[in-house]
């Protein structure tokens, strides 16, 4: 059963809390690890060195070492760490049980022949699993990676294990804060399915963000980011702040409020349906990218400093995407207003890799408005299967232990996979072994990275007979369950012929060149276009008449289907793909797809047709006449939707007004009669009424025949019949005011009636 959500924990309010915004913690470690000199940070701060004896922490033996060539404005604290290809630890003397924030800073540097950047390790305390095959990117050379979480710890020794993930390995550490939270931070004894249980657990920071205002910091140190790398709309929505004063009581009582700074409740972003008229926009989302199938704890931060009166403002809240409830700033009575409130939800996420928030006005609502002004989202931390060591003789054997137990990263650096390009030739009668796969990539050199997909990492190499091929590398994070083409040991490796000319989508969106001389003959022209929808739909043609019912695709988008150097198309990645042998598989509480390309009609059913890929080709039709993509920000509504606005205007019978402007005087207006035709076919709102994709193969062949029928015989190739020849005016596109979302899968996204869209799960 694929569950999307559990949301199990309501609002929290009770009478236990004062502001943290006064919260002085009494008990905190602050450690510089690997020095003998304090820093001092903003906060204030004092982190000790850890070579000086301290009474409250102690260390065991292993190496320090120094940055060499520090980067001008890094702070002091990461000019040293604590370093070892062996287990080390930091043994912490509680002396107050509760809850607290630990903190873990790391910044890569280089020193001697070595560069932190290689460590590759796991992080364990109080039988927590908080870093598993954890590395720092060399790209984080300009900004420490810190790690947060929040664990509840007994009086006495609290101990944090660093475990090299093998022998080959290495572990640091540069600096750790351990600070005690007020009481009450987190709640266990509400109603709860199953109790939250936070006491016995601990949780990993993945976002802390401040919806509506600029970066701050509150009494925790705690950063809260802005909101709008997160907004799918980020136009539609408007920010308000608030100059007052917070209440922080209720008759008397003092309540759980405040958890958040007090920037954080002042400033929110908004949307309202009568407020300057009705909104184009009706809610405002949020997207994330979270762990599959993992439990997060969800904080959402309040203040209503928008009713006149007490009872008069509510709203919705979705989570991602069958979770809804009315939101109710004063559902437990209270007559004051502005008082800050924050509701926790545990959310247990699928295997989509996102979970996406939306607010929404609610009709019944007095003032029909809906704001956030705040959210956290942190995920449960495993249990870890490291046992402590009995003496230190036991290191080196935990730590190949260990190693093994956690797998291989899929993250190996090059000088770790070295030792690795010495394997023999197995002859396990696979395809091809992984000693060849080394040679070919240069031991997965980074340098060959050419993308990143569902699957994992993807590699330019060569191999001897001299043949380019593009390396497909699992991640053990990503498991799509597709065949391997070399799976040696832990290693799942697919390869392919390398595409040279990379997906469709990069040569439609990215052609800056030709727009600056818009005069210049584009070599990407209208024959090759349709050229390459024929090859794919060819493709597609294949795979649904196979035998046992075919397959669907179930992800057919401008970024699957690739070219090769001669602008051969093939259709690619099947992570997504399934059977068309009807079974009960192939009806889903669980939509798979990708924003901008899902056929209404499987949202409104959930069943799964071949016409379901037919119409997510028919929005790359469109996406191969306009190079546009198939969602767009846009102050104008009808022009977000692809295949909305397409439609339009063919139904205007004016599908030229929308065309690539590098088409304009080189399409034929009837090539572009039928062009149009085929599309309105394959995105027609039920799947009955739409081809196939053999019928679409061949009125595609017809519009080829059309464009070189018809076509001017002139030096260049498709300098086809003129618009001027064929009494059809193709004037530029018009200047539209909407901005390009970035190219990836998870900005595709609508708010019309493809609104559904933002609810699909498995997005690749």
């Amino acid at each position: 059963m694929e569950s999307i959500l559990h949301l199990l924990f309501l609002l929290q309010l009770l009478p236990l809390l004062s502001s943290l915004e006064s919260y002085n913690p009494q008990v905190k470690y602050f450690i510089n690890c690997g020095s003998a000199s304090p820093v001092d940070l903003v906060g204030p701060r004092n982190f000790v060195g850890d070579k000086n004896s301290n009474p409250s922490f102690s260390v065991g033996k292993n190496n320090s070492v120094q940055n060499e060539n520090p980067f001008p404005g890094i702070s002091p604290l990461y000019h040293t760490a604590r370093i070892d290809t062996k287990i080390f630890r930091y043994m912490l003397n509680i002396n107050q049980t509760g809850s607290y924030l630990v903190r873990l800073h790391f910044f890569p540097f280089s020193f001697k022949n070595t560069h932190l950047a290689d460590a590759l390790f796991n992080v364990s305390a109080s039988n927590f699993s908080l870093l598993s095959n954890f590395s720092v990117r060399k790209s984080s050379t300009e900004f420490p990676v810190i790690k947060e979480f929040f664990l509840t710890i007994a009086e006495g020794n609290f101990d944090i294990y660093f475990i090299p993930a093998d022998e080959t390995r290495f572990a640091f550490i540069n600096a750790i804060e351990a600070i005690l939270l007020p009481p009450n931070f987190f709640i266990d004894d509400l109603t709860a399915i199953p109790p939250l249980q936070t006491k016995d657990g601990a949780l990993r920071t993945l976002y802390r963000i401040n919806v509506g205002g600029q970066e701050v910091s509150d009494t925790l140190w705690r950063n809260w980011v802005p909101d709008d790398d997160y907004l799918t709309f980020p136009s539609s929505v408007t920010t308000s702040s608030y100059d007052g004063e917070l209440q922080e009581s209720h008759q008397g009582r003092l309540v759980v409020t405040k958890i958040a700074s007090d920037a954080v409740y002042k400033t929110c972003k908004y949307v309202s349906i009568y407020n300057n008229g009705p909104s184009n926009f009706p809610n405002i989302t949020w997207h994330f990218n979270v762990s599959k199938e993992a439990r997060h704890l969800v904080r959402l931060h309040v203040c209503d400093f928008f009713s006149p009166s007490p009872g008069t403002v509510k709203f919705y809240l979705n989570i991602s995407p069958n979770f809804s409830e009315v939101i109710n700033p004063n559902s437990d009575g209270f007559s004051e207003m502005r008082i800050p409130l924050f509701y926790d939800y545990v959310v247990s996420s699928d295997d989509s890799g996102y979970m996406s928030f939306s607010i929404a006005p609610n009709d019944n609502s007095i003032k029909k408005v809906a704001f956030l002004n705040g959210l956290e989202i942190m995920e449960f931390v495993g249990n870890s299967t490291f046992e402590v060591p009995v003496e230190d003789e036991t290191r080196k054997h935990l730590a190949l232990m260990i190693g093994s137990a956690g797998g291989r990263s899929p993250s190996l650096t090059t000088e770790r996979i070295e030792n690795a390009s010495i394997v023999t030739n197995l002859n396990l009668k696979l395809k091809m072994s992984l000693a060849e796969i080394l040679v070919a990539t240069e031991n997965f050199n980074p340098k060959l990275l050419i993308g990143e997909g569902g699957f994992g990492k993807v590699y330019k190499g060569t191999l001897e007979s001299g043949m380019k091929v593009a390396v497909k590398r699992s991640d053990s994070s990503h498991g799509q369950g597709l065949p391997d083409y070399c799976h040696e040991g832990l290693e799942m490796i697919l390869v392919y012929k390398f595409m040279e000319k990379g997906t469709l989508r990069d040569n439609l969106y990215d052609r800056k060149e030709c727009l600056k001389n818009p005069s210049a003959e584009t070599e990407f022209t209208w024959k090759q276009r349709l050229e390459i929808c024929i090859g794919s739909a060819k493709g597609l043609h294949y795979l649904h008449t196979g035998p046992d019912g075919g397959i669907f695709h179930r992800d057919v988008k401008s970024t699957n289907i690739l070219l090769d150097e001669h602008y051969v198309a093939k259709v690619a990645d099947f992570g997504l793909s399934q059977s068309g042998m009807f079974d009960l598989d192939n009806i889903s509480t669980s939509l798979k797809g990708s924003f901008g390309y899902l056929d209404p009609e499987y949202f409104r059913t959930l069943q799964l047709t071949n016409k379901s890929d037919v119409y997510s080709f028919g929005v790359i039709l469109l996406e191969v006449l306009c190079a546009r993509p198939p969602i767009v920000n846009s102050k104008q509504r009808e022009e977000i939707n692809l295949a909305e606005w397409g439609m339009f205007w063919q139904k205007e019978g004016q599908l030229e007004k929308i065309i690539d402007p590098l088409l304009v005087g080189h399409i034929n207006r009837n090539s572009l009669r039928k062009f149009g035709e085929i599309t309105e076919k394959c995105l027609k709102p039920q799947g009955a009424d739409r081809p196939n994709m053999l019928d679409v193969c061949w009125d595609l062949e017809y519009a080829l025949q059309l464009q070189q029928t018809l076509a001017h015989r002139e030096a260049h190739e498709d300098s086809t019949t003129t618009a001027a020849s064929t009494d059809l005016a193709l004037p530029p596109m018009q200047n539209l005011s909407y901005n390009m979302f970035p190219v990836d899968d998870y900005s595709d996204t609508t708010t019309s009636a493809v609104f559904s869209q933002l609810r699909v799960n498995d997005s690749r």
